[in-house]
């Protein structure tokens, strides 16, 4: 069985580390840079970036970060927000991120996750998707829509739909991130990250809503994900990495420890 991952979420806005609140809410918590530094140091997996931004005026400056990032950070790492071409992708690959996320732009246009595919490899190219939990109905069976744009924007796609597609169009990995828990703190939303998980043979990463130890077991267990990714509890320095990933082992999840 292969180990479960814990991924840091760093979102970045102006070239500082932000954070929000379910999208809304966001401030300004430090140097993502040396946020980065100081998890990869503790054990952590595997790094996002989010340029939340996602500007054509900001790229440079995002750009700038990853670069940063390749020269003191030594495990992979994927950047998304406001990728919208191969070339894009490219661009950001160049610059020493191991992985790209889509999303927005490949709602509108989905081919984008096949050309990325095709040009990078699926293993480099990382679908991340934004859900909402609607009431379930013909148009929504699985009764979570797709919602772009910071989650503002609904596209009246049901969400098991579209992370299949995804897979079929050559996503090597989804991210699964639960608008209504993002930055709650209150768990994981366990049925739809189980629900992806069963219906798709692509790793699945868990997003939005973690807020101590047991609701990464818990994802990582009864939510069958591959990955859990954390923000707000590493970021305020109420919990490392090594210690999260501790309890995890102790509590007999197979995850990668140092000595």
């Amino acid at each position: 069985m292969l180990s479960k991952r814990i991924i840091a979420c760093l979102d970045v806005r102006n070239g500082q580390l932000a954070k929000s609140v379910k999208f809304v809410d966001t401030r300004d918590i430090g140097d993502p840079v040396a946020k980065a530094r100081e998890y990869y140091q503790d054990g952590l997996d595997e790094l996002v970036f989010y340029d939340i931004t996602a500007s054509s005026d900001q790229r440079n400056i995002m750009l700038e970060v990853v670069e940063q990032v390749a020269e003191q950070v030594f495990i992979p790492f994927s950047v998304g927000g406001g990728i919208r071409t191969v070339e894009d992708a490219s661009r950001l690959l160049g610059a020493g991120a191991e992985k790209i996320n889509v999303n927005s732009a490949a709602v509108k246009r989905p081919e984008l996750i096949k050309e990325c595919a095709h040009a990078i490899g699926s293993q480099n190219t990382v679908l991340s998707m934004d859900i909402m939990k609607v009431e379930m109905s013909r148009e929504f069976p699985s009764g979570y829509e797709v919602v772009i744009n910071g989650g503002r924007t609904p596209m009246g796609i049901d969400a098991l739909t579209w992370a299949l597609q995804g897979e079929e169009l050559g996503a090597g990995e989804l991210v699964v991130n639960s608008i209504d828990a993002d930055g709650t703190r209150s768990g994981y939303e366990i049925n739809l990250t189980r629900m992806i998980s069963e219906a798709v043979s692509i790793p699945v990463i868990a997003s939005g809503g973690a807020g101590k130890p047991e609701h990464l077991y818990d994802v990582l267990t009864e939510g069958k994900a591959d990955a859990a990714l954390v923000a707000s509890m590493v970021h305020f320095n109420e919990y490392t990495v090594s210690g999260l990933k501790q309890y995890l082992h102790e509590r007999g999840v197979k995850v990668r420890l140092r000595y």
